[in-house]
């Protein structure tokens, strides 16, 4: 999975300071003296609204008043993160919203923002920075009159501190809250996919073995009248709905297969890929190098990974040949499909592989596409290893 967020902490330094004052020593200075009002609010903040939730949490209004408090933080600590970008130039992620409509209930809302970190770091944010904006503000405000030559390097001296509590207290939880914000999205990814899944079996339904059905009731109920009348007519219509049967039983089974193939649950991957192989129009050779089955659930995305690629191979390639190969290293199964055609696919160029890359992206896998024009075209998929557990719950 590709992340697109920018890092808290990275690249981001002003250029060096210097005389004259250029746009960036002035947007220091305006943040320096910004800090003594900022931090008197804060402070005020913290000490009337929290401290005294927390010193009423033996009350029926102490808690409530204390998640709303820190509710009232969290908005503090955004108007700082954003006050930070504008004049410090420091690049912050915001911290993921607290998911307060899934809470459930009041109390349960309540307990996620007792025990908010985001909200807490910028309480102990504000309760520090009272001194540092005294400092500050008297610092800039004696030195614009008294030190001016020197004012740039002290104004960026103070502001790089400023940019260190930034960052230190004012910061999402870095790898936890994006984990968090990919897990949310790659959530969305397995509804939807599981949604489309869903209409694509009720339409096959409906429209192929469902309408066939049907038919051969029809048939089946107009040869019973005719059985006396016209024997002949009857049989010949029974020997029709033979026929239908047969084809309704043939889709049922695809249908089947589309939906969780026997083969793999019975025999695994390599034998069920070996099965998807012979039914490509180009020659496929399938390596399957693995000591053990992964899981029930890792199995069936590799599979129906290297299904799909098949048959984009089948459909628009213009192959000769192609090669499945899959093997394990460490914790991750890798998938590679080959092939010899024209080459040109892209993650972009359709549904069918964009939504192969969302659907291993929304379990912690990888999907990469090199398909120059003129081929060969390789796909490259990874996918998390996880042991497969017996029914008992034993791993094996």
């Amino acid at each position: 999975m590709v992340a697109g967020r920018a890092v808290a902490g990275g690249d981001d330094r002003p250029p060096p300071a210097r005389l004259p004052y250029d746009v960036h020593t002035w947007k220091e200075i305006v943040h320096l003296l910004a800090n003594l009002p900022m931090s008197l609010f804060g402070f005020t903040y913290v000490m009337t609204v929290l401290f005294t939730g927390a010193a009423l949490t033996l009350t029926v209004t102490g808690l409530p008043l204390l998640a709303l408090g820190l509710l009232g933080a969290r908005l503090i600590g955004r108007f700082e993160r954003g006050r930070a970008r504008r004049l410090l130039g420091v690049r912050i992620d915001e911290p993921s919203p607290l998911p307060l409509r899934r809470a459930g209930n009041f109390l349960q809302g309540m307990w996620l923002a007792l025990k908010d970190p985001v909200a807490w770091r910028t309480v102990l944010y504000d309760f520090v920075r009272l001194p540092w904006g005294i400092l500050t503000f008297t610092t800039v405000l004696v030195s614009l009159f008294v030190l001016w030559p020197v004012l740039p390097f002290l104004a960026r001296g103070l502001a790089n501190a400023d940019r260190a509590m930034v960052r230190a207290l004012l910061s999402p939880s870095d790898e936890l809250e994006r984990r968090i914000a990919e897990l949310e999205s790659d959530r969305g990814v397995v509804v939807d996919t599981a949604a489309a899944d869903l209409r694509r079996i009720e339409r096959d339904l409906h429209d192929g073995a469902q309408a066939r059905l049907v038919n051969l009731a029809m048939g089946l109920g107009l040869a019973k009248e005719k059985l006396l009348e016209d024997p002949d007519a009857a049989a010949a219509m029974v020997e029709e709905a033979h026929g239908e049967v047969k084809l309704a039983l043939q889709e049922l089974r695809d249908l089947a297969r589309g939906i969780h193939p026997a083969v793999l649950t019975d025999r695994g991957l390599d034998a069920a890929l070996s099965a998807v192989a012979s039914r490509c129009t180009v020659p496929v050779t399938v390596t399957a190098d693995l000591p053990t089955r992964p899981a029930q659930a890792i199995e069936g995305i590799a599979y129906f990974t290297v299904s799909e690629l098949l048959q984009n191979v089948s459909k628009h390639s213009r192959a000769r040949s192609a090669s499945v190969d899959v093997w394990r290293v460490e914790n991750r199964l890798l998938i590679q499909v080959v092939d010899d055609g024209r080459g040109g696919a892209r993650l972009d160029g359709g549904t069918g592989i964009r939504g192969l890359a969302e659907r291993l992206g929304a379990v912690d896998g990888m999907f990469v596409v090199d398909s120059p024009p003129g081929g060969p075209t390789t796909v490259t998929a990874e996918l998390p290893w996880r042991d497969r557990t017996e029914p008992g719950g034993s791993a094996r």
